[in-house]
Parts: structure tokens; sequence; C-alpha cells
């Protein structure tokens, strides 16, 4: 599985033997220095260029293009290197951009010598650098691992060298220059977005916004997302969750903060292994001194869709980040006040006289500087991420639009399935107002869970109306209408347990419209009918699949995605509908069949630990406003808010109707 790092984040190689693969959207000269175990280069022989191109366990490009491939051999490095520093540098007096903040972020790839990626990162952030460490291959206690880097140079290649000791900073930066302008290093051009559509191939990007799964986005994030598995966040039967699959709490790191004079940077590119199309062209350029105009879709991707995917996931990491500076530098800022309080106390002259009053009104004017420039460039890149936000939500395509989005007055049927799905909005507690998207990515990895149990929501009203059940419900029956509106007709069919018949009511859009296979299932003979068709169907695509015999099923075989909806579990379940219901979990998204149970765990207390498998395997959800979901980078507890319909709108109505209609066309 491949680990998109984030800045700062290293990951263990297990290979010797490794190519690096870059992909920039414009042409970049790859360069590579060795560096001893204070991190300096000895000298121009540990530099390996387009003029140069070769040295022991290292080979880079002769040429200066919009794709590279570099050659490392770890086990032939000279055992005083202990770093390989990987370099990307734009070319001077092409013609070309003059900066990196003007092209698409570039996207570095480690993979062993059978394609296969071991770790990638996009480097995100940067402005006016000209040159930058992409990544660090470096040893330690005699195993090799990987470091994303990200570190940018306004001053180009000579800066970059000097930084790295090389006393001929300035005379190899100028002949690699001249190498490139001479044609040693014949610079290559992007392909062409014909040629790059004959051998595309969708990459899974971080975790839809969310928690537990693989990501944000951009990894994991997202995720993110951290992106990645394809979906957001997991529901752990713990309080904290993470959006981009399970994230090794050791691999995530404090990301890099944004400076006080350095914008969020708008473009957030998806994961990819070839350099997409460009996205569209900018806004007119703000005033100077102004921060940049936000444009909806722009992130790199094949589509609209996939730029708007991006570009969510982007948002949620930049919010991450940046309140993650915050909290930081008020952590910080109380630290040192404690310290130098703690200094005025310790000194017994303090005490006599106002010095010690002066001191310690002195620390806290301190701290409240600190606190207020934190609090400015928060405040800052909230506003750049709330323009970025409302230029954004209006644009979005019915799949990750919210219900009072004016899009769905316009829905029509689709004719395939998008990239991701919204499940709700996630908000920090540093930014109220301002939401981001939870996506997830489409087809579903894993089930989902409305939880109609108490939450961290407790003081809410409802908590003690006994109405969270049917609130949840309602919030299942607005995720599986948004299921059925994104997929082509005839592609998703939905299947209802309510075993004691309490859903009714909420269930009212689906059956008023015939959007249902059938009736809901009612008693424990209901159940019991739906879950041994459902189990006996995954077990034959299995079969089929594992034959090789996919294209065999029986004449009339449904080959949509089956939805199982499961209210007021575990009432009418039996042990053995319990084990199919665990099975259906567990095997049923391989093949097609998703569940969505609405229940309170601590109803099923009974079953004991027999059921901890089954709530872990689920993305929980909940039908009020929680804070149980996390992001893979920080960790920051994110408030989740569900995707419900607002009162008194007929959109789901009119919506259902169209797919029931277009159903009934495609039979």
């Amino acid at each position: 599985m491949t680990a998109e790092l984030v800045r700062g984040q290293n990951h263990p190689l297990s290979q010797a033997r490794l190519e690096i693969r870059i992909s920039a959207g414009t042409p970049v000269v790859a360069s590579a220095t060795l560096s001893d175990a204070d991190g300096k280069a000895r000298g121009l022989e540990w530099v390996a260029h387009p003029g140069t191109p070769d040295l022991p366990g290292l080979e880079v490009s002769r040429q200066a293009a919009a794709d590279h491939r570099l050659a490392v051999d770890l086990g032939a490095m000279p055992d005083e290197v202990h770093r390989v520093n990987v370099l990307l540098a734009l070319p001077t007096g092409t013609g070309g951009p003059g900066r990196f903040g003007a092209v698409a972020a570039p996207f570095v790839a480690v993979t062993g010598l059978d394609g296969a990626e071991v770790a990638s990162y996009t480097i995100t952030g940067l402005d006016a650098e000209t040159a930058v460490v992409a990544l660090e291959l470096y040893r330690r206690q005699g195993a090799w691992k990987v470091r994303a880097v990200g570190q940018g140079y306004a001053g180009g290649l000579a800066e970059l060298f000097t930084d790295q000791g090389l006393a001929e900073a300035q005379q190899l930066a100028a002949t690699i220059n001249e190498a490139v302008a001479q044609g040693l290093a014949r610079s290559v051009q992007a392909p062409s977005q014909r040629a790059a559509d004959g051998d595309r191939t969708r990459q899974t990007a971080a975790p839809a916004l969310g928690p537990d799964q693989s990501g944000p986005a951009r990894q994991g994030t997202p995720a993110p997302a951290g992106p990645h598995s394809s979906s957001t966040y997991p529901p752990q039967g713990g309080r904290s969750e993470h959006p981009t699959g399970p994230v090794d709490p050791s691999a995530v790191t404090q990301p890099s903060t944004p400076g006080a004079d350095s914008p969020v940077n708008y473009s957030h590119p998806g994961r990819q292994s070839s350099a997409p199309p460009p996205p569209p062209p900018a806004a007119p350029p703000a005033q100077p001194g102004q921060p940049a105009r936000p444009v909806a879709g722009d992130a790199t991707g094949w589509s609209m869709d996939e730029r708007l995917y991006n570009q969510v996931w982007g948002m949620f990491e930049d919010l991450a980040r940046s309140a993650a500076a915050y909290r930081s530098a008020v952590d910080f800022a109380d630290s040192r006040m404690e310290k130098e309080l703690d200094q005025v106390l310790s000194d017994p002259r303090s005490r006599i006289g106002g010095q010690g009053d002066a001191a310690r009104q002195a620390a806290r004017a301190k701290y409240t500087q600190l606190v207020d420039q934190a609090r400015q460039a928060l405040d800052r890149d909230l506003a750049q991420l709330a323009a970025e936000a409302d230029v954004v939500e209006p644009a979005l395509p019915p799949a990750y639009a919210r219900w009072d989005n004016p899009v769905w007055h316009a829905y029509r049927v689709p004719m395939e399935m998008p990239m991701a799905l919204r499940l709700g909005d996630l908000r920090l507690p540093e930014s109220e107002l301002l939401r981001i998207p939870m996506l997830v990515r489409l087809p579903l990895e894993r089930g989902l869970w409305i939880d109609s149990g108490r939450t961290g929501a407790g003081e809410d009203p409802l908590a003690d109306t006994g109405a969270l059940p049917h609130l949840a419900m309602e919030t299942a029956v607005a995720l599986a209408a948004r299921l059925l509106a994104v997929y082509p007709a005839g592609e998703f069919t939905a299947h209802v347990i309510d075993p004691a018949g309490s859903g009714t009511k909420a269930l009212a859009p689906l059956l008023q419209t015939g959007v249902l296979a059938a009736p809901p299932a009612l008693g424990a003979a209901g159940v019991s009918d739906v879950l041994t068709r459902l189990t006996q169907r995954v077990d034959l695509v299995q079969m089929a699949v594992r034959g090789g015999a996919a294209d065999s099923l029986p004449p009339g075989f449904d080959t949509a995605e089956q939805l199982l909806i499961v209210n007021d579990f575990p009432h009418g379940f039996d042990d053995r509908a319990v084990t199919q219901l665990r099975y259906l979990a567990d095997e049923g998204p391989a093949v097609g069949v998703h569940l969505m149970m609405v229940a309170d765990r601590e109803e099923a207390a009974g079953y004991g630990p027999l059921l901890d498998p089954l709530w872990r395997s689920l993305l929980r959800l909940t039908p009020l406003p929680d804070d149980h979901l996390a992001d893979p980078w920080v960790g920051h507890a994110w408030t989740y808010e569900p995707s419900l319909v607002p009162v008194g709108s007929q959109v789901l109505q009119q919506v259902l109707t169209q797919v029931a209609t277009a159903r009934t066309k495609c039979q």
C-alpha cells in the first residue's frame, strides 16, 4: 500500500533498488546531492545533475523534462553517504515559468523496480521558489527511510547548493543552467492531453474528507483523506476516528505551518502518476498586496468533478494545518509565559519592590502579542478559505452538493457514477462558520452506521425526547436517496429491513416514490429472507469472480449495486441473522453489496464483544453534530454535521421521482 506523505513525514524503505518518478506538468531540472552525517555535500563530485548524471548508486535524467525517472541503488552508496537529496529546479533563460507558484504542484513517487509505489508526495505550498528539495532518502541506524521535505528556495539552485554547504554553489548552478540552455539537457514538454488520455488511470486520492479511512486528504489526506482507500472517516468505537483510513499515529507528524506572509495555496492536486491536464484558466490576478482570488475547480484532475474533489480535499488539509499552526503558537506562548513567570518567582530579588510585578506584566504582554499574531494569521487563512468555499460550494455537482444547493433543482439522472459522495460537513472550533464538505469515494468501500444512541451532543433536547432514532433514520434516508440519485438508472438498488415498522414515517420519501426494490421487510421472517438472499448473492458473485466466470452469472441476475438499510438493530435478529449481517459487512462491499445500519450500540450490548468487529468495520455517522472524527495529519477533532433536507423542501421527492421514472424506462 502506498504511503502518501505530507511535509516532514517519513516512511521506511524495504528495498535497496528504487526509482524516483517525478511529474511536474512543465519542464524541470532534476538533480540530486549526497550528504554526510552532518547533512553537508563534500564537493561537486557529490552532485548528480544533467551534465554529470551518474554517481555510485545514483543516476539522474540528462534532460530538463516534465516527467523524470531517477535510478537509486542504496546498496551501492558509499559508507560516508547518509542522505540522498532529490532536487527540482525550473530552467532559467528558456522562457518558461519563473516560479513554482505559477505551475501545478510537482508530484514525486518512490517506486520499486516493478513500478509499485512505496511512497509519494505532492509538493504544495510553493510560491516564489525556483528550486526545491523534494524529498530525501536517509540512513538511520543501518536502515533507509524516505522523508517528504518540500523546502523551496527563491534564489534557485545557487541558494540551495549554498545551504547544503557547497562552496562552489554559484559555479555549479551556472554549469547546470548552461547545460540546459545549450541543449545538453534538451527540454521535453509535458505530454499532450490526448496522448495522456490514452494511458491514464484515475488514481484513488486520499480519503474523502473524513476520518478513519485512508483521507482529506492529499492523504491519507486527504484523505482528507486523507484521501488511499476511497472513503472518509471510519467509525471506531472510541471518540476519535480518522478520515482517511486507519492512520498509524507514529506516521502522523506536525505539519509545516504557513508563515505570516504566506497565504493559503489554492492548488490542491490529487495523487497521480502522470501529469493531468492543467486546471482551467484562473480568475484575473488580484491587485498587488491582495490575496489570490479563489476559483472553483482550481486543482489538477482529468475532469471538473475530480478537480473539485481535489480542491475540497485541499481546503480540508489547509484548514487542518492552519488550525494546527494556531494551536501550536498558543501552546508555545503558554509555555513561554510559564517559563518566564517561573524564573521571576525563583529569583528572590524579584520579590522586592516592583521588579516582580513588572516582569509578570512583561511576560503576559509577550503572551498576548504572540497569541494575537497567531490569531491574525489564522483569521487571514480562514478568510481566504471562506472566500474559496463561497466560490466552490455553488459550483459543486449534485453528488458533492448540499440539499439546499440550487443544482438539485436542475437534477437529471446521471449517465455515469461520480467520483465521490457528500456525507455531510466538517468544521473546527476555530472556524464555526466555515464548513468543509465531507466526501467519500465511490463505490463505497465500507458500510455506514448512523448512530441512533446518545452521542457527544447529549445536551441537545432531542437526546431526551426519544426523537434521536427518528432523526437517525431521516439521516439514513437522505444518504440513501443521495446514493440512488447519483448512480445511473438501474445501477443501484435499495432494500430495507425494518422489523418493527418504526421507520415507516422516515421512509416515506422512498416508499411513496417507489424507488425501493421491495417493501420494507418486517418481523424475524422478513429479516431472515432479505439477509439470506443477499448473502447468497455475495457467495454467488464471489464464486464467479474467483472462478474467472464473472460474465456467466445466471440470466436475469441483477448486476446493480445493492444497499441494505437496517433499522432498529438488533430487534428481530437472532444469532444466525447477526452472523449473516457481519458477513455482509465484511464481504459485501467488494462485490457490490453495501450496508447502512441505524442502531444504538448499547441496545446490542447483550451480544458482548461478538459485534465489536461489526462496529469497527462501519463508518460511524451521527444524526446530530458530533466531534468524533479526526484528521490523519494532526488529529484534530472535527465536528461532523449530517446532510439533511431542509424542512418543508420537496427536493427529495422531486429527485426520487425522476430516479423511479428512469428506472422504469430501463426495465
